[in-house]
C-alpha cells in the first residue's frame, strides 16, 4: 500500500536582502518562463503554485511535498543553480510562508520600506496563475486577504507617505550628484512601467526640457510623447547616436541579456548611466571606460530620506493589521479542514440515532418517535458544538484530531 505524502504550503525564493543585483538577474524569470514554469508545475501535480518575480525577488508559493521541488523549478526556468540558491535564499513552510506573503504584499519586504509597486505587481502575477489553472481555494483566499491587508495598511497607515520608489531614487542621485541636472542631456531606454514612471518623474522633479525616449516598439513611445510634449522620441536604430548626444543613460529594458553593451558607447565618452532593469541591462565592462559611472539597482535604492524615517514609525501599525488578517485567514483554514470530518461526524450520529430510533418503535409500546427525535437531535448538535470548540482550541493538534474522528466515525 503507498503511503500518502502531506504536502505543505511553501514560500522559496531570493530577494534583495541576502542576493546582490548580479544574482538576482540569474534567478529572474521572464513573463514566457513563468508561464512555462506554471505549467510544468501542473503537470507535477503541484497545486496553488504562483510567482512574483520583480527587480527586487523572484519567489514561487504553492504546495509541494518538499521545498526542493518548487527549487527544482526555479532553477529549471532560469540562469541560477541550485548551489547558488542555497547560499542565498529563503524557505518558507506553512504558517511562515503565509507571514511572508502578507509582509510583501503589504510593502514591508519592499527595499525601499513601504513602496507598493508590489501590490500590483502580486495581482497580476496571480491572475496568471489563475488562467493558467495552477491557482486554488487555498491561494486564492489568502492572496484576497493579503491584497484586503495592502489595502488597509495603505488607507490607514503612513506606510506608503511621500515619494519613494527605484524610479523616484533614480531622479534624487541626479539631483543630488548631477549639476545642472536640469539641464543635461538625458536619455530614457525602455518604456515598461519603469521606464515611464522615470519619465514622470523627470518632468515633475527636474523641469527638464531635453529628455529623449527610444523603446523597441515604436508605437508605444509616439503614444507616450503624445501625452508628454517635453519629451523627444527616437527610433532604436538611432541608440548609439542618442547615447553619444546624452549626458545620462537611464535603462530600464525588460531584457532577459544586456541591451548596452561597449559597442553602443565612443571611448572618452562622458556618461552617468542608471540601470533601473532585472537583470541588469547594462554589461559590466562599460564601466571600465573612462568617464563611464555605472550605478544600479541597488546603489539606488540605498537612498534615503526623511518619509523613510516616517515610515519606518508605522510598522508596528501595518503589523497589527497583518495580524488581523491572518487570524481571518486561518479561522477560514481550521474551518475549512474540519468542516467535511464534522459533517461525517454528524452524519454517523444522525445514522445511529434513525437505527436506534428504528429499534426502539418496535420494542416500546406507544414509543413517542417525534419525542425521541428532538432529544436526539439535541444530542447530535451538542456533541459536534463540543468538537469544534476541541479543534479550535490552540492546544489542539487539529490533524490528530481529525484522524481519530474519521476512524472513529467512518462510515
Amino acid at each position: 500500500m503507498q503511503e500518502h505524502r502531506q504536502e505543505h504550503f511553501y514560500n522559496i525564493g531570493v530577494s534583495y536582502k541576502k542576493a546582490d543585483a548580479n544574482t538576482r538577474g540569474k534567478f529572474s524569470l521572464s513573463k514566457e518562463n513563468q508561464i512555462s514554469l506554471l505549467k510544468l508545475s501542473k503537470m507535477r501535480g503541484h497545486k496553488g503554485v504562483f510567482i512574483i518575480s520583480t527587480c527586487n525577488r523572484t519567489e514561487i508559493s504553492g504546495f509541494a511535498e518538499r521545498p526542493c521541488q518548487l527549487i527544482e523549478l526555479l532553477c529549471e526556468f532560469s540562469e541560477g543553480t541550485i548551489q547558488e540558491f542555497s547560499k542565498v535564499s529563503n524557505v518558507y513552510k506553512n504558517q511562515e510562508a503565509i507571514h511572508q506573503l502578507f509582509r510583501i504584499g503589504t510593502g514591508l519586504e519592499s527595499q525601499i520600506l513601504g513602496d507598493y509597486e508590489i501590490v500590483g505587481q502580486l495581482r497580476q502575477s496571480y491572475k496568471i496563475a489563475k488562467s493558467l489553472k495552477t491557482t486554488n481555494a487555498y491561494s486564492e483566499r489568502l492572496i484576497n486577504s493579503v491584497l484586503q491587508a495592502s489595502k488597509r495598511v495603505k488607507n490607514e497607515t503612513r506606510l506608503s507617505s511621500g515619494t519613494t520608489s527605484v524610479s523616484y531614487a533614480a531622479i534624487q542621485y541626479l539631483i543630488k550628484n548631477l549639476p545642472g541636472y536640469n539641464s543635461k542631456n538625458i536619455l530614457v531606454f525602455g518604456l515598461g512601467k519603469m521606464g515611464k514612471h522615470t519619465c514622470k518623474n523627470l518632468a515633475e522633479y527636474t523641469q527638464n526640457k531635453t529628455v529623449c525616449l527610444i523603446n523597441r516598439t515604436e508605437e508605444k513611445t509616439t503614444e507616450f510623447v503624445k501625452e508628454h510634449a517635453t519629451i523627444r522620441k527616437a527610433v532604436i536604430e538611432n541608440l548609439s547616436d542618442e547615447i553619444e548626444k546624452a549626458d545620462v543613460l537611464i535603462v530600464s529594458t525588460g531584457a532577459d541579456k544586456p541591451t548596452i553593451t561597449k559597442e553602443l558607447i565612443a571611448k572618452n565618452k562622458e556618461l552617468l548611466i542608471l540601470d533601473l532593469s532585472m537583470p541588469e541591462n547594462v554589461a559590466k565592462d562599460v564601466a571600465d571606460f573612462d568617464g563611464i559611472t555605472l550605478v544600479n539597482i541597488d546603489e539606488l535604492s540605498k537612498i534615503t530620506d526623511e518619509t523613510l524615517a516616517v515610515r519606518q514609525q508605522e510598522v508596528p501599525y501595518a503589523e497589527a493589521i497583518i495580524e488581523t488578517h491572518k487570524a481571518e485567514f486561518n479561522e477560514w483554514l481550521n474551518h475549512r479542514r474540519f468542516t467535511p470530518a464534522i459533517a461525517a461526524l454528524k452524519k454517523s450520529l444522525e445514522n445511529i440515532t434513525n437505527d436506534e430510533i428504528n429499534f426502539q418503535k418496535k420494542k416500546i409500546a406507544g414509543f413517542d418517535e417525534n419525542q425521541a427525535e428532538i432529544l436526539t437531535s439535541r444530542f447530535i448538535q451538542k456533541i459536534t458544538t463540543q468538537f469544534v470548540k476541541h479543534l479550535k482550541d490552540e492546544e489542539t493538534s487539529v490533524s490528530q484530531s481529525l484522524q481519530v474522528i474519521n476512524k472513529v466515525f467512518k462510515s
